[in-house]
């Protein structure tokens, strides 16, 4: 009896085991509201940090952390984008600020010296500081004023500024990290690539310059 009960058994167990592991390998939904509301990105303006063309036909738009080591690949990745797909005026890049304060304590203050820097110096200086602080990676808050000075930023505006950050670039800072947040970014670096007329594609996370470019590539097509 025993022996005619094992193989029947053994085959149901089988199945069971089977139904598992397809059920744990198949990709779900969130069901805790993580998903990408992507048409939520706020459109790019005037008053945005952006290396390159303004208004070139491909936007990668970046929501990035100082403190995040991701961040300082993908800066890289994201410099030779625009130096080569973007060589003819038809790819830019911008940055808004998304710092991870629960687990970065210095991101916010790496936020206000980036923004007291283009308010200290412009768009131009903003990049040139935004670059010293990946390369110094984690920054250290009493070489804020050193960076500013080997960028020849005037040192009492730059001062000013970071003394008063809470209220001079607070607002800025904040701005950006919501909107993140609203569109349901949970990590940095957060991008997104946008085309007049079409929808947003999404970068969540740190991209290789081949998968980049791939991407870059086909929004360029999807331009003319």
């Amino acid at each position: 009896m025993n022996n005619k009960l094992t193989v029947p058994i053994a085959i149901v167990l089988g199945g069971v085991i089977v139904a598992i592991a397809v059920y744990v390998s198949t990709p779900k939904k969130s069901s805790t509201g993580s998903e990408i509301h992507a048409e939520l990105v706020r459109p790019v303006g005037g008053s945005d940090h952006i290396f390159g063309n303004p208004a070139a036909k491909v936007l990668i738009v970046e929501y990035s952390d100082f403190d995040c080591a991701y961040c300082k690949t993908f800066d890289e990745t994201l410099r030779q984008i625009v130096a080569n797909e973007g060589a003819k005026g038809d790819v830019a890049w911008v940055f808004r600020e998304f710092p991870l304060t629960e687990i970065h304590q210095g991101a916010m203050a790496d936020a206000e010296a980036a923004e007291c820097a283009a308010v200290a110096g412009g768009n131009d200086a903003f990049w040139q500081y935004a670059g010293l602080l990946f390369e110094n990676q984690p920054a250290d808050p009493s070489r804020f004023g050193e960076f500013a000075q080997s960028l020849g930023l005037p040192a009492d505006a730059f001062a000013s500024c970071y003394a008063d950050a809470s209220s001079t670039v607070a607002a800025r800072i904040t701005a950006d990290r919501q909107n993140a947040l609203d569109m349901g970014a949970q990590g940095t670096p957060f991008s997104l690539i946008l085309v007049a007329g079409k929808p947003p594609v999404v970068l969540n996370g740190g991209y290789s310059y081949d998968a980049a470019k791939a991407l870059v590539d086909e929004a360029l097509k999807n331009a003319r």
